[in-house]
C-alpha cells in the first residue's frame, strides 16, 4: 500500500497517509477538521537497484558476448569426451 501526502487547502496543514490505491482519498483535515484536503502529487519513489554488476549482466556488449559463445563452444567438447571416458570404466568394471 503505498503512502499519499495530503495539504489542506484552509490551514496548509500537510501529512502523509498509508492508504490503499482503491480506497477513496481522505478529505477532511486531521488539524482543523475541515473537508478541504487534497491529495498533492509527489515525485514517486525512486528505484535502486541493489547488487553488483546490474547493468555488466543485462547490457553486454557484442564483442563479449562473442567470447562468452566462444569459450562456451570450446568448454562443450570437454565434457562430452569426460562423459565418453567415464562409460567405457563403467563398462569394464562389469
Amino acid at each position: 500500500m503505498p503512502t499519499y501526502d495530503y495539504q489542506c487547502n484552509s490551514c496548509e496543514h500537510t501529512w502523509e497517509a498509508f492508504e490503499s490505491i482503491k480506497a477513496k482519498p481522505t478529505r477532511k483535515c486531521p488539524e482543523c477538521g475541515r473537508k478541504t484536503a487534497k491529495r498533492m502529487i509527489g515525485p514517486g519513489a525512486g528505484i535502486i537497484f541493489k547488487g553488483s554488476g546490474f547493468y555488466q549482466t543485462d547490457y553486454r556488449s557484442d564483442s563479449y558476448k562473442k567470447d562468452a559463445a566462444a569459450d562456451k563452444k570450446s568448454s562443450e567438447p570437454a565434457k562430452s569426451e569426460s562423459k565418453s571416458d567415464s562409460k567405457p570404466s563403467s563398462s569394464s568394471s562389469d
